[in-house]
Parts: C-alpha cells; structure tokens; sequence
C-alpha cells in the first residue's frame, strides 16, 4: 500500500500594511502638538471682541505703564466709573495689553496664511510652465535668482516704502520674497515628474500640455506645497512682525504684535510687559506653525515617512 503524500496547505503569509497618511498624522505628536497650539491662537484671534469688550486704540493716561494685574479705572459713555483689572498692564499711551494682543492675533494669521496662499499659488502657476517648457525655464529661472539674491527683509522695506504703509501693501511685500522659493520647489518636482514613462506616454500621444500637467504633474506638487505653506505662513508671520517693529509694516493704530513691541522698547528695562507678552505669543505661534509644518514633512515626504 503507498503511502499517499500528505497535503500541507500553508496560509498566506499577512504583511502588515502601513497606515494610511491621516492615521499617521494623528500619531505624529508634532503635529498634534503644532495643530492644537495654532487652533487655539486662531480661535483667540476669531473670538477677540468676546474676549476682551475694551476698545484696543482706546487711551487712557490716567492708567499709563500699569503693571500687569493693576486694577484700572474708566469712566464709561453714562459717566459711571468702571473698575478692571490689567491682566497684562497698560502701555504709556493707557492702553490695554491684553487687549492689543488678542487684536493683535487677528492681524497677524491673516497677514500669515494670505501670504502662503498668495506665494504658493504664484509660485505653483510660474513652477509648472518653468519646469515643463525648457525654453521658458531659463529666462524665468534668471528672474528668481536675481529676487532670492536680494534678503527677503531689505526687499520689503524697499516695496513697503514705494508703495506705503498698510496691510494690503505688506501682505504683497512679504510674499513676493517667498514666491523664488515656491518657484524652485515646484520647478524640481515638475522636472523630475516630466521624465516619467507615463508622462513622456501622453506627451507622445498628442495630450495637451496644459492637461498633462494638470492631470499628472499637479498631483505630485499638493504634499510638498502644503508643507512649504506652514513654513511661509509662519516667516510672513514674524516679517510682518519685524517690519512692524521697525516702524514701515502696517500702521501703529493698528495692533499687531511688532507694533506693540516696537512701543513698549524704549521703556524695556523699567516696563518688560509691554515686549514680553505680545513676544511670548509671536514665539508660540511661530512655533506651532513649524512644528506642524516638521510634523506633516515627515507624514507626507515618502523618504521621511519610511523612517517612521
């Protein structure tokens, strides 16, 4: 009698799959961290007039350079005397700190993300034909060298003075410097797309160019441009800062947090308040912009996220 071979049937191996880009983006604590520091300074911005019922430009010299936790005293439109307390003092003009810097929250994320849409989306449109038309790549090439050439700072106090001082004019001074620098991220991805088989497939075809890029080489360009918008957002948000602190950002009536800086430095030393809030909270949004824009590098770029 043979001996009938036994039949061993082995299951499928299981590879373990790796999670999709929002479940790792929801274990990256970077980007937790990032996204719940700026969510907050945003919804303080949103909700500045519930938070503070104090006019920000209203002055009061009878409550100058107070400490913070002062209690003040106005006299309100029917003459009654209000009593509040500084949370964060007064600045020598009486004015309320706190106040400002809530305000002053406003100003600042819109000059930030206005600055990153408008620089990316100028930097996209100019990549995509520099990259793609190798004879419009070196004329438009030139031009962008020649601004990244120019420090990005000098640049917009040279715009802001020509054309002066206000939001509108900053917003354009400040991500005018930023769009080489879109231009040169887009530009690679564009050069390195346009060598792929199935790129070279469509343009052989007769595709179109327009469609070739908007169906196969736009798609490539949305992880890298996201994470290059945080990084914008938040430069735009401490060079208006900056340009503010040196007296040709937006005007002083307007809070911001450079303007309130840029009050308070001549009595630093006898008054810190007046530069250690409003910097405290330029420095933690700053922060929580990189740290968002380092945590979404390392879930969206395919190199970084191997390592995770």
């Amino acid at each position: 009698m043979s001996a009938v071979p036994s039949m061993i049937v082995e299951a499928p191996a299981v590879t373990a799959r790796k999670p999709g880009a929002w479940l790792r983006l929801l274990h990256n604590p970077s980007v937790l961290i990032g996204a719940l520091l700026f969510a907050l300074i945003a919804l303080m911005g949103i909700a500045a007039p519930l938070l503070s019922s104090i006019d920000p430009g209203a002055i009061n010299p009878s409550n100058r350079n107070k400490t913070p936790g002062y209690e003040t005293s106005e006299r309100d439109d029917e003459g009654r005397k209000i009593t509040r307390k500084a949370i964060m003092g007064t600045d020598s003009l009486g004015r309320d700190i706190y106040t400002r810097v809530v305000y002053g929250a406003r100003v600042s994320l819109i000059v930030g993300i206005t600055v990153s849409v408008l620089s990316v989306v100028a930097g996209l449109a100019i990549g995509l034909f520099a990259g793609y038309f190798r004879w419009l790549d070196g004329v438009v090439m030139r031009v962008m060298d020649g601004l990244m050439a120019i420090p990005a700072i000098l640049l917009a106090i040279a715009l802001v003075s020509l054309s002066g001082a206000s939001m509108m004019t900053v917003i354009v001074a400040v991500a005018i410097p930023e769009i080489p620098r879109v231009v040169r991220l887009v530009r690679a991805i564009v050069l390195s797309i346009r060598e792929e088989p199935y790129v070279e497939a469509a343009i052989s075809v007769g595709t179109p160019a327009v469609k070739v890029l908007w169906r196969h080489v736009l798609p490539n360009t949305i992880a890298p441009l996201i994470v290059q918008a945080t990084f914008i957002c938040g430069s735009a948000i401490l060079l208006e800062a900056i340009l503010s602190f040196l007296g040709v950002g937006i005007p002083p009536e307007t809070p911001t947090w450079g303007n309130i800086m840029a009050e308070g430095r001549s009595l630093f030393q006898v008054y810190p308040h007046n530069i250690l809030y409003p910097g405290a909270f330029l420095t933690l949004t700053v922060l929580a912009i990189n740290m968002l824009g380092d945590g979404l590098r390392d879930t969206l770029d395919p190199r970084m996220s191997k390592r995770l």
